[in-house]
């Protein structure tokens, strides 16, 4: 009897098939995707992988998790659609457990793959690991080809070098906007093939990861990983709700689902394509209105695009404490760990501080006010180092992405582009203005639902007497505020 051993299968793959590998990585999608559409173009059949990186629940030097429990669970949901999408026609999804640079390269040689096709990463520990991986495929003389996507503009189309990239968002905007286009989204296949003996794997639930499945308790059915759902949310807040026409007025809203269009978990995973987004928010406008609201919808993706092209720029520098200018402060309080557990407990005693830090930790995910909110407070009135700021947010957050994440907290702490000075956010102020009858404290602290407008927002102004009377009593059944802040007439 003759067996066929490892070693002659490649050999007959290479004879046979001319065959390619799709690394997918934040673009868990089929539309909009060059590397997918180019790899089919130029070969027989692919072979799509996903690897999950075990470096992801590793603790960095900050003490955080690099990927928490919500962002995983949303990813693998996303890892599941993608899989059924890609078995609906005729493909699948090779999901493997390791670190890339090292399990493609062996996939290839397994697969008789000639070439590796992918998007490729702005951030530094992305760009080191595509660098090994190419590296290690040249060494069997198999090419790395890597497309810059998940933008709304292409780097190719932009009117200056990245080099020369401004530094000021308005800049950046009103020449890009002027002398730039948006490309059209690639079609997504139609059909794929894939080897006959590509091995049969499965997504990994999240009790597998480490990660305990009591987590997901509070956690919304509204964020559904995956193209699919990603998709039906654009059309039911474009088409179905009719909500775009309004966005601009309610974008700063925080609670519910259709305060603002919330793609953005999505688009962090690439489950969405903004000029997928964008595209449509043009049909929109030809079919239904055009007005402020539609631009500003384009406008929040143009600032995605920045933070983008700024990583791309700078590099680490985002990473760095003291920023791309080199911006040193020197007011960090001496007990910044201890204020730092607080806020990200939601423990600050400031009633609109806590409720969106106890967002953050049951769902994953914050309104972009909120974001503002507690960052100018971590940096500006607890005087904690902002990295520790960025990190928490990268653990826990669903729609996390290094450059829009690590961007706006050195935009925030005045070490980023433009540092003109720190952006100071008042949160009383802010609590009344966009909170005004505490809807969305009492429904994350509903032991404060009978204290009335003027205190929901600073309940340390109530005399004991008033305390007793509406059942708060500040450091027993809510923690009294560790930071003395201005009260405000209401």
């Amino acid at each position: 009897m003759y067996c066929i051993v490892a070693s002659d299968v490649r050999k007959i793959n290479k004879m046979t098939d001319k065959r390619t590998l799709v690394w997918f990585r934040n673009d868990l999608r089929i539309h909009d995707h060059q590397p997918l559409m180019e790899a089919m173009k130029k070969s027989e059949c692919i072979v799509p992988v996903f690897c999950i990186d075990p470096r992801w629940q590793e603790t960095t030097s900050l003490g955080t998790l690099k990927v928490g429990f919500h962002r995983y669970q949303f990813l693998l949901e996303s890892l599941s659609d993608l899989k059924h999408t890609l078995k609906k026609i005729g493909g699948d999804l090779l999901i493997k457990t390791g670190k890339p640079e090292a399990i493609i390269p062996q996939l290839c040689l397994d697969y008789g793959v000639q070439s590796v096709y992918a998007f490729k990463e702005v951030a530094s520990e992305e760009v080191k690991i595509g660098d090994q991986l190419e590296s290690n495929l040249w060494k069997h003389k198999i090419p790395l080809n890597l497309y810059l996507g998940n933008t709304l503009y292409n780097k190719e189309d932009l009117p200056f070098p990245i080099k020369d990239i401004p530094d000021v968002f308005s800049n950046f905007r009103k020449r890009t906007e002027r002398d730039s286009f948006v490309r059209e989204v690639v079609e997504s296949p139609k059909k794929i093939r894939i080897p006959n003996n590509l091995e049969k794997t499965i997504v990994p639930k999240i009790c597998e990861l480490g990660f305990n499945e009591k987590n997901s308790k509070t956690r919304s059915s509204f964020f559904a990983g995956g193209e699919s759902a990603g998709l039906k949310r654009m059309h039911e807040y474009f088409w179905e709700k009719d909500l775009l026409k309004d966005y601009k007025n309610t974008r700063n809203g925080l609670l519910g689902d259709d305060y603002s269009s919330k793609f953005s978990p999505w688009l962090s995973f690439g489950c969405l394509s903004p000029r997928k987004v964008y595209w449509e928010i043009k049909k929109y406008e030809k079919e239904r209105i055009e007005n402020d609201s539609t631009y500003w919808l384009v406008f929040e993706l143009l600032w995605r695009d920045y933070f983008r092209f700024m990583f791309k720029k700078y590099g680490n520098a985002l990473f760095r404490e003291d920023g791309i200018k080199k911006v040193k402060r020197t007011n960090i309080s001496a007990n910044e760990n201890e204020l730092f557990k607080k806020w990200k407990e939601g423990k600050t005693g400031i009633p609109f501080i806590d409720a969106n830090m106890l967002e953050l930790k049951n769902t994953g995910f914050m309104s972009n006010r909120g974001r503002q909110n507690v960052a100018s407070f971590l940096i500006n009135d607890l005087h904690v180092t902002w990295t520790k700021g960025a990190a928490w947010f990268e653990e826990n957050l669903i729609d996390y992405n290094p450059a829009s994440n690590w961007g706006n907290w050195a935009y925030l702490a005045g070490v980023g582009n433009d540092p003109k000075e720190e952006r100071y956010f008042n949160v009383i102020k802010q609590a009344y203005d966009y909170d005004a009858k505490g809807d969305y404290v009492k429904h994350w602290f509903p032991e404060l639902k009978n204290l009335p407008k003027q205190y929901i927002h600073q309940p340390w102004i109530m005399k004991d007497a008033e305390q007793e009377a509406y059942d708060v009593i500040l450091g027993e059944n809510y923690p009294a505020p560790i930071v003395k802040l201005k009260s405000l007439s209401y």
